[in-house]
């Protein structure tokens, strides 16, 4: 992975990438109950895949609810999320949801739904998480070296 930020990371082209990959992997993902869709198999990924989880969550503007694919890794009961974005310049739209309405479904790879608590990892939590994010999907790195924002770390507590 090039540790310069690419070229056109930002264009209207990239994002619509972004989207149509997670609709269709949201698709396969609820259609096969994570046996497709529920590894991230993608550059730091190929060697050491990562666990994918959807994350259901409601539009502060428009009350919709939205489902989004996003790599995870547990902390005892909690499962972690993190808002990188490929490294873009803003967050998330599903950061500033969750951030509004805390209370989220997500879905595990076989493992059915459960009803979380989401919050932002103060700062001492994300010092001790991030490290063990790292692990689960290196690139997290490389995406926070290209961005000026520190990439939101989010703790899924059950509920």
């Amino acid at each position: 992975m090039p540790s310069e930020r690419p070229p056109g990371l930002d264009s209207p082209v990239t994002a619509k990438i972004i989207k149509y990959g997670a609709r269709a992997n949201t698709a396969l993902f609820k259609l096969t109950n994570g046996r497709v869709g529920g590894k991230w198999r993608v550059m730091a990924g190929w060697r050491k895949p990562a666990p994918v989880l959807l994350l259901e969550h409601v539009g502060r503007k428009s009350g919709r609810t939205f489902t989004t694919p996003l790599l995870f890794m547990r902390s005892g009961a909690d499962l972690v999320i993190v808002g990188s974005q490929g490294g873009l310049p803003k967050d998330p739209q599903w950061v500033a949801n969750l951030r509004a309405q805390p209370d989220v479904t997500v879905r595990l790879p076989r493992g059915g739904r459960r009803l979380v608590r989401a919050r932002v990892a103060n700062s001492s939590e994300r010092a001790t998480l991030w490290p063990q994010l790292l692990e689960t999907y290196a690139d997290f790195e490389t995406y926070q070296t290209w961005t000026d924002r520190e990439i939101p770390v989010i703790v899924l507590s059950p509920r």
